[in-house]
């Protein structure tokens, strides 16, 4: 089946789509050296010619579950098809931002960011500050109290349900976590400075990653000092977690009233890595997962505080998430350009189920999309943000905002990609359409 472009392929037109957007289902003959381009042609004419006023978008293709990223007879040959029977072709649109927002200035490097907040964007910077941008716009509070870059930033409640009143915490090379508490609803017409009303000490080396548990009662930090610890985040004098350090000035206004900081101290240390601890994630009420400078992945149970599980990839890693069909899916990158996946139900092997490496170096950052099995996102030191689909070893998109190494990288809203970088920016791409 060399190329030929009088060759034919009889194609059928399907989607889950609502109405509108639904091509006419009789099988028609295209040319056999169409590429998903020249495809999104054809469904946007069938569309046009049914609906005049239809705009016309882009679509991608899937044939029995993967995304078609080859022209037809290239797919149809790699995959064993037959060309000659109807090629059924469902379509969906295409996962790309449409729109590049204002990116947020920073006065360093953007290190950290979290984007779990449909209203606010979390980020850490260089400059140990981190900072609340509303709607990915306006910075409306920065977080003081570390002495250090900061690492990373977590929201540990979302603020959905507390209109306004956040809670986070943040990791820095300082060797302590600092947690924030403050209400984010007031609209002011500057950045308010707010100082932390708890610290954590007990790390001997800079705080690397943070994950906070579902239930938001506890959270975690890794270490360049090798360990994980864990930390309630309330607490009292009376359960001797948390002792009084002293008095500071509230929100760091002098004409404010004085109120306790308090120190917090981990309630167990988890032992194992043989090097820093780079990432963490928590995406069940007793499980941890951590990836390590060690080449390792390591699963713990929260409860005795002991490994249950381990994996030797043969790389440094840099990032790891959960996420996939039941959250049962590991993703993980590191010194290398390859993004990989893990599926650790599958016992007996280390061969990742799937491998992308578009990138050109160290990668920084993946994460799954919240709420679909098939997508994340990844950056890396080459400057590019990119997003995958597990249905195909190529890139959806790559997004090129940044002009230096991108260090972190979040989902924001469901339909836009957050990441942070050496250039002093949180860029913002927008209007991602995933079903």
């Amino acid at each position: 089946m060399d190329a030929d472009p009088s060759r034919q392929v009889r194609v059928r037109f399907v989607t889950k789509l609502p109405p509108p957007l639904r091509a006419p289902p009789a099988a028609i003959a295209v040319p056999a050296d169409l590429s998903r381009m020249g495809l999104s042609e054809i469904v946007n004419s069938l569309l046009a010619a049914a609906e005049p006023d239809h705009t016309a978008l882009p679509f991608d293709f899937l044939v029995d579950g993967e995304l078609v990223r080859l022209p037809l007879q290239q797919f149809l040959l790699a995959k064993g098809i037959s060309a000659e029977r109807v090629l059924e072709l469902e379509y969906v649109k295409a996962v790309a931002p449409r729109k590049q927002d204002e990116p947020c200035p920073h006065d360093d490097w953007v290190s950290a960011v979290d984007g779990s907040n449909p209203s606010f964007i979390l980020t850490g910077c260089y400059d140990g500050l981190a900072r609340l941008w509303k709607d990915a716009a306006l910075c409306t509070q920065i977080l003081e109290g570390h002495s250090g870059a900061i690492t990373s930033t977590r929201f540990i409640n979302k603020g959905v349900e507390t209109e306004g009143n956040l809670h986070v915490v943040t990791g820095s090379k300082d060797r302590s976590l600092c947690i924030y508490k403050f209400d984010a609803s007031v609209s002011m017409d500057y950045s308010k400075r707010v100082g932390a009303y708890k610290i954590l000490r007990g790390h001997t080396s800079s705080v690397q990653s943070i994950a906070v548990d579902p239930s938001q009662d506890m959270l975690c930090s890794g270490s360049w000092d090798s360990t994980i610890k864990l930390w309630a985040v309330e607490g009292s004098e009376e359960d001797g977690d948390a002792v009084s350090l002293k008095k500071r000035r509230m929100n760091s206004d002098s004409s404010g009233p004085e109120e306790s900081q308090l120190e917090g101290s981990a309630t167990s240390t988890l032992l194992g890595h043989t090097q820093c601890v780079t990432a963490l994630t928590w995406p069940e009420q007793h499980t941890i997962y951590s990836a390590s400078w060690d080449h390792s992945v390591r699963q713990w149970d929260v409860q005795t505080a002991k490994e249950t599980w381990n994996m030797f990839c043969g790389k440094a890693l840099n990032c790891l998430d959960c996420g996939g069909e039941g959250s049962s899916l590991i993703a993980a990158g590191g010194s290398d350009p390859v993004l990989r996946v893990w599926d650790p139900r599958k016992p007996g092997t280390l061969a990742p189920v799937f491998q992308f490496s578009s990138h050109s170096s160290w990668i920084t950052a993946c994460k799954w999309h919240p709420s679909s099995w098939f997508h994340l996102v990844s950056s890396s030191f080459d400057g590019k943000v990119m997003l995958w689909d597990l249905r195909t070893a190529w890139p959806l998109a790559s997004v090129d905002s940044h002009k230096d190494k991108v260090l972190c990288a979040d989902w924001w809203k469901g339909d836009s990609v957050i990441s942070g970088g050496a250039d002093s920016k949180l860029c913002i791409a927008s209007g991602i359409e995933i079903v």
